[in-house]
């Protein structure tokens, strides 16, 4: 199948010399990466992804564990769940000296309605965000909600590369 295609229709968003494309039957849109639109897009691109690999995204159980026949389990658990919102948490957890450490430590927002899915924080966050023992850099909102929600995407599109299946966790 070509990249960008899902189940024979066109992707919500693909990435294409730095800029990002936006595909809408039948006509393509290119939007520019940084801006509110841009950002937009990603979101949407995003929904798609998690959608992809989790099925009905508005009755996920509270955990979940990923399998992948090539990477670490993902473990998602849920945060919060209202009628128009779930708010998931997603991370590896890593042997660190004997310790499980969450990396990275993803919060993420799914609007179900806008059909859209938010990366809101990140515990180990990108080393150009943050100096001097994790004290963020002032930098605008937007820049900071577009490198979260590209981490996110890189993630997720990892994620389908490496065909992870989610199941409910084993209690």
């Amino acid at each position: 199948m070509p990249v960008g295609l899902q189940n024979g229709a066109p992707a919500c968003a693909i990435f294409f010399s730095a800029m990002l494309v936006e595909t809408a039957d039948p006509t393509v849109r290119l939007v520019q990466p940084r801006t509110f639109t841009g950002l937009m897009t990603l979101y949407a691109s995003n929904h798609a992804s998690l959608r992809q690999l989790l099925g009905d995204l508005r009755h996920l159980p509270t955990q979940l564990i990923s399998d992948s026949p090539t990477d670490l389990h993902i473990h998602l658990s849920l945060l919060e769940r209202s009628r128009y919102t779930t708010s998931l948490r997603m991370t590896y957890w890593v042997d660190c000296n004997g310790y499980l450490t969450p990396q990275p430590d993803l919060k993420l927002r799914i609007y179900h309605d806008a059909r859209l899915a938010e990366a809101l924080a990140c515990r180990d966050q990108p080393s150009h965000l943050s100096r001097n023992g994790g004290i963020p850099l002032p930098i605008s909102e937007l820049l900071r909600r577009w490198t979260l929600n590209v981490l996110l995407r890189k993630w997720l599109e990892h994620c389908l590369d490496h065909r992870h299946r989610f199941a409910p966790a084993q209690t």
